[in-house]
């Protein structure tokens, strides 16, 4: 048995904003639109987003609501790391787009990567990394 791929599932509140901020701020190609799901790409690396925008639990008559998994308060609990070649490239070009984590500046971390994060508007956490060879 191996393992070959894993590909980061973000939930979101408004695919829209998502998909742009993806698309026009991270430079992410779109691979597929639906309704609910949106797979985005750039080089090797996949992003997915998924529609967390179910309301009904913050309903009062649903005291007890039915869990869909879609719950709105869901998008922006999320995060995922993303390896890269050129992590000081990537910051220097995100950098003035104001969308760097105010606690993760660039910086050499002690497991052995140079990484910085971004938010994307729903607020999952985004690292770009590359290993220090």
């Amino acid at each position: 048995m191996k393992m070959i791929e894993a590909i980061p599932a973000l939930p979101v509140k408004e695919m829209e904003r998502s998909l742009l901020f993806y698309k026009d701020t991270l430079g992410f190609s779109i691979l597929h639109v639906g309704d609910e799901f949106v797979v985005l790409g750039l080089d090797e690396v996949q992003v997915h987003l998924w529609l967390a925008d179910d309301e009904n639990w913050r309903k009062e008559e649903h005291w007890n609501p039915v869990v869909t998994g879609a719950e709105s308060f869901i998008a922006g609990t999320s995060g995922c790391r993303i390896g890269m070649e050129g992590v000081d490239a990537m910051y220097e070009r995100l950098g003035p787009k104001d969308i760097i984590h105010p606690n993760a500046p660039i910086e050499d971390k002690p497991w052995g990567t140079r990484e910085f994060s971004v938010l994307d508007p729903d607020r999952n956490l985004i690292t770009f990394f590359e290993w220090k060879r």
